[in-house]
C-alpha cells in the first residue's frame, strides 16, 4: 500500500477536527461520527479538550482508503498553541489546510500558510462549511488564489490553469494536448499546485471526493538507506512514562537498537487515538513512539538526520507564577515536565528570588496551563500580570573584541556582528585562515557562541536577527585552553554590543500583533482612533451594510488587553483576532529602556570587559579600552 503521513492544520473553528472525524468515518475506521461540541471526537481525547471544545495537543489516527494508508496527525487550531502545530510540520509528507468558507482567509490561516512554505510541505486545501447560506464558491476560490497562492486549483477540472503554473509543463501541454497525472503529482510535491476541494465535513459533503483526490494526487516518500528519524513531539502517558514521538526518515528502527548514547530502545509503539500496538520494528516513512528515552526534544534529528531549524513561532509574554499554598519546588518540577513537552514554554527559575516564570503565546494558553497544573499535578496556582518579552538587535555592522589572559591562560577573539533579516534569529560562522587561528580554536569559538542565550545591552533582553562571524583571533601554543576561548568569545560579543550602543546602532525590538477587527459600521471611527492611540497601523476599512472590518498591526504591549474594550463598546458583538506577526522596532524604546534600568557593565555573568596580563598577573580592562589594548588588528583596519 501507499503510505502517506499527513497533518490537518487550520484556524480555530474552521472544522479541522470535524474533517478528521469525517475522514475516519468514511474510511470505515469509526462506526459513529464524533462531534467536537458533543465532546466525543475520536481525536480530542484529553479532558481539557472535551471541556473547551478545541484541540490543544497533536494526536494521531490511522486510516485506509482503497490502496492508501494514511497516518493522520491532528494539530491544535488556536494561535496560542501554534508552537505545537509547528513541531508536527517537519514530519509531514503532505498537509491538509482547512478553511471555513464563512470566515474567509483569517490572519492565523496566513500564518499557517507561511509555516507550510517555511517547511516546504505540499498542501491540499479543503474549504469547509460550504452549506452555509450566502457562500459563493467562485468568490472563495478567488480569495484563496489572491491571498495565499494562484496555484490553489481544482486540479480535476482546471487542467489548463494547472499547466500555467509551470512554463515547461505548459509547453508540453500545448504540444501534446494532455497533462499526465504524474506531472500534476510532481507539481503538487514541488508546491507549484495546491489541490482544493469544497464541502461540509459535518454533513460528510465533499469528503469522498477529497479522499479520492488525495489518493490520486499524492506520492509516497522515498526513504533514505541510512537510518534517520525526526523527533516531533514529547508527551507522557497516564502512568507518567515519557514518550518520544518520531518519524523514521531512513533505514529501519528496531527494538534493542542504540540510537542515543547509553539509551536502548526497549519498546516501539504505534498509536491510533489513545490505543497503541507494540511492534518489533518500524520502517522509513512511518510514525512511532519510543517510551522511556531521556533528553530527546522536538525537532531533534536521530541517526543521519540533522536537527530541524529553530521554531519560527516564539512566545511573546512573560508571567510569574503564584504558588498559593503549594511548594514552589513541586510547581517547578511540574512545569519542567510541561516544558519538556513544549520547549517554547521556557520555564525560568530564580533560586535567589524563589520565583518561577513562564513564557507563553497568549491568554488561552495561560488558562490551559493553569488547568493542566491542577488536573495533572493537583497544583492550584495563579499567575501574576504578564509582561512583554523584548528582544534586541543591531542596525549596522560592528566588530567586537574579547581578550582573556589571566596568568597561564590566553585567548583573543574578534567577532563581526552584522544585522540579519527580520525573524532570522542568530547565525554563527567563521572566516579566518587556519594558519591565523587553528581549526580547533575556531570550533571552540563557534561552540561557545551556541552554548548559551546571549543578552543585549539595552535592557538585558535576548539578541536576535544577527549574523556573528569569527574574523580574527589568537591563541598561545603553551597557555591556551578551550575555556579561554569561551570567555574571550562571550566578552567579544558583549563588547561589540556595547560599541553598538554608544554609536546608537543597538536597537530594542518588541512583538507586534497582526489584527483583524470586526465592528458595526458606526463603530469603525472609534476603532481607528483606538488603534492610532495604541501606536498601530491599519489599512482602509472594508465596510458593508452590516459590519466594518479593520486590519493592521499594533504592538502587543498596547493591544494585548484590547479584546475586553471591544467587547464592552460593541456590547459583545465585535470580533478581534490577534496573531503574533513577529518583532519590530519598539514603539516606545526610550521609555522601556529607562524603566528597565539595566546596567550592562554590572551584569557580571555577561561582562563586556576583558582580562589582560602584565608583570605576571592578570588585570581587568574596561570594554571601551579594549580596542587599544587588543593584540590582534581589527578586521576592517
Amino acid at each position: 500500500m501507499k503510505h502517506i503521513v499527513t497533518g490537518i492544520v487550520a484556524h480555530v473553528d474552521a472544522g479541522k477536527t470535524t474533517l478528521s472525524e469525517a475522514l475516519l468515518y468514511r474510511s470505515g475506521e469509526l462506526r459513529q461520527l464524533g462531534r467536537v461540541d458533543n465532546g466525543d471526537a475520536f481525536l480530542d481525547s484529553d479532558v481539557l479538550e472535551k471541556q473547551r471544545g478545541i484541540t490543544i495537543f497533536s494526536h494521531q489516527a490511522n486510516l485506509q482508503y482503497q490502496d492508501l494508508a494514511i497516518t493522520l496527525l491532528d494539530t491544535p487550531g488556536h494561535v496560542d498553541f501554534a508552537s505545537q502545530t509547528e513541531q508536527v510540520l517537519s514530519v509531514l509528507d503532505y498537509a491538509i489546510l482547512v478553511v471555513a468558507a464563512t470566515d474567509g482567509i483569517q490572519g492565523y490561516t496566513q500564518t499557517l500558510w507561511h509555516l507550510l512554505e517555511r517547511y516546504q510541505v505540499p498542501t491540499f486545501v479543503f474549504v469547509n462549511k460550504m452549506d452555509a447560506p450566502g457562500v459563493d464558491k467562485t468568490a472563495v476560490l478567488e480569495q484563496l488564489q489572491a491571498v495565499l497562492s494562484p496555484g490553489i486549483l481544482e486540479v480535476e477540472t482546471m487542467t489548463e490553469e494547472v499547466a500555467l503554473q509551470n512554463e515547461a509543463v505548459l509547453d508540453d501541454y500545448l504540444a501534446q494536448g494532455e497533462l499526465p497525472d504524474a506531472t500534476i503529482r510532481r507539481m503538487i510535491q514541488r508546491r507549484q499546485v495546491f489541490p482544493v476541494y469544497f464541502g461540509a465535513a459535518l454533513k460528510l459533503d465533499g469528503v469522498d471526493d477529497f479522499l479520492a483526490g488525495f489518493n490520486r494526487w499524492t506520492n509516497e516518500a522515498t526513504g533514505e538507506a541510512e537510518f534517520g528519524a525526526r523527533v516531533f513531539k514529547i508527551s507522557h502517558d497516564d502512568k507518567g512514562e515519557r514518550l518520544t514521538w518520531v518519524r523514521v526518515t531512513g533505514g529501519e528502527l528496531a527494538t534493542k537498537a542504540m540510537i542515543l548514547p547509553d539509551q536502548k530502545i526497549n519498546q516501539l509503539r504505534q498509536y491510533n487515538g489513545e490505543k497503541y500496538t507494540v511492534v518489533p520494528n518500524v520502517m522509513a516513512g512511518q510514525i512511532c513512539v519510543i517510551p522511556g528515552l531521556e533528553a530527546t526534544y522536538p525537532g531533534q534529528g536521530l541517526g543521519a538526520l540533522a536537527d530541524a531549524k529553530a521554531p519560527f513561532m516564539q512566545p511573546v509574554l512573560n508571567y510569574a507564577l503564584d504558588p498559593k499554598d503549594n511548594d514552589i519546588h513541586a510547581c517547578l518540577a511540574a512545569l519542567r515536565q510541561l516544558e519538556d513537552e513544549d520547549p517554547q514554554l521556557h520555564v525560568m527559575w530564580s533560586s535567589q528570588l524563589q520565583e518561577l516564570r513562564v513564557q507563553i503565546m497568549g491568554p488561552i494558553q495561560l488558562e490551559v496551563l493553569q488547568q493542566l497544573l491542577l488536573t495533572r499535578f493537583d497544583l492550584d496556582v495563579a499567575f501574576g500580570e504578564g509582561s512583554i518579552l523584548y528582544k534586541e538587535t543591531i542596525t549596522a555592522p560592528i566588530e567586537g573584541v574579547g581578550h582573556f589572559e589571566p596568568l597561564r591562560h590566553y585567548a583573543e577573539v574578534h567577532l563581526l556582528l552584522q544585522p540579519a533579516a527580520v525573524g532570522s534569529g542568530l547565525t554563527f560562522d567563521a572566516d579566518v585562515p587556519v594558519d591565523v587561528l587553528g581549526k580547533n580554536w575556531q570550533h571552540q569559538v563557534l561552540s561557545s557562541l551556541g552554548a548559551k542565550e546571549h543578552l543585549g545591552v539595552l535592557t538585558g533582553s535576548p539578541i536576535t536577527d544577527m549574523r556573528v562571524t569569527l574574523v580574527n583571533g589568537r591563541a598561545n601554543n603553551v597557555h591556551s585552553v578551550g575555556g579561554d576561548f569561551r570567555e574571550a568569545t562571550w566578552r567579544a560579543l558583549r563588547q561589540g554590543l556595547m560599541m553598538a550602543k554608544v554609536t546608537d546602532t543597538a536597537q530594542l525590538l518588541e512583538p507586534w500583533y497582526q489584527f483583524r477587527l470586526v465592528v458595526a459600521p458606526d463603530q469603525i471611527g472609534r476603532a481607528m482612533t483606538d488603534v492610532q492611540r495604541m501606536s498601530g497601523q491599519f489599512d482602509a476599512p472594508e465596510t458593508t451594510a452590516s459590519n466594518a472590518v479593520l486590519t493592521g498591526t499594533a504592538p502587543v504591549s498596547e493591544m494585548q488587553d484590547y479584546a475586553r474594550e471591544v467587547q464592552a463598546y460593541t456590547h459583545g458583538q465585535g470580533q478581534l483576532e490577534l496573531v503574533v506577526a513577529g518583532y519590530q522596532p519598539c514603539h516606545n524604546a526610550e521609555e522601556v529602556i529607562e524603566s528597565r534600568a539595566y546596567n550592562p557593565t554590572g551584569d557580571v555573568a555577561n561582562t563586556p570587559d576583558s582580562v589582560f596580563c602584565a608583570h605576571g598577573a592578570g588585570y581587568p580592562v574596561a570594554w571601551n579600552q579594549v580596542p587599544e589594548a587588543a593584540h590582534v588588528a581589527y578586521f576592517d583596519s
